[in-house]
């Protein structure tokens, strides 16, 4: 006779180390309650490596149920690239050499454009750091162009100053030159207000 079983997931529901700053702890929940008196149980981390993410990032929603429905740990885009970085593996990707080489080749300027910060959301910095020091390794010592866009959002707002002067000092070790900055609230609009779009586009 086959066995049934109900995976109920409880967004947003923790257990906490410390139960006076827990809301769950706080909470009467007596249906809770009565299955950890009732049946086996255990814990499972939700965040950082466990779920795929960097070390010491919070997980989310959707972490967390990709997880769940895998069976295991999924590794996360940002987890791979920095994997790629770490390994100095990047420059290898199909695509990215097929991209030098056309460049090469055709005497093509090649462009590198996006966040510049370690916010870890969307991107980060140590990323395009990786990307040119494939281009260098590649032998792309000219025609490297950065388009950097400012994080106010996923990291300080004034930080900005700093992350680029970190991005400046890479590339006098290996390529590139800075050709325009930025900010995220024009570059990264998702609400379809293309007038702050077009100020990026149009550097």
């Amino acid at each position: 006779m086959s066995k049934k079983a109900i995976l109920a997931i409880l967004d947003g529901w923790g257990l906490g180390t410390d139960p006076k700053v827990s809301a769950i702890a706080q909470a009467d929940t007596p249906f809770i309650d009565s299955c950890y008196e009732k049946f086996p149980h255990t814990t499972l981390e939700a965040s950082g490596i466990a779920v795929g993410l960097p070390f010491g990032q919070m997980g989310n929603s959707e972490v967390g149920h990709m997880n769940l429905g895998a069976g295991r740990v999924v590794y996360q885009n940002l987890v791979k690239l920095n994997m790629a970085v770490e390994n100095a593996t990047l420059g290898k990707e199909n695509k990215i050499t097929q991209a030098f080489e056309y460049a090469q080749l055709n005497n093509k300027k090649v462009h590198f454009i996006g966040l510049v910060s370690d916010g870890g959301v969307h991107s980060h910095i140590n990323h395009l750091k990786g990307l040119l020091t494939a281009a260098h390794e590649y032998g792309l010592s000219e025609n490297v162009f950065v388009h950097a866009f400012t994080d106010g959002r996923d990291c300080d707002p004034h930080s900005g100053k700093g992350f680029i002067e970190e991005l400046l000092a890479h590339m006098k070790i290996t390529t590139g030159k800075l050709a325009s900055v930025i900010g995220r609230y024009y570059a990264m609009d998702r609400d379809k207000r293309w007038e702050r779009v077009k100020l990026a586009y149009d550097l």
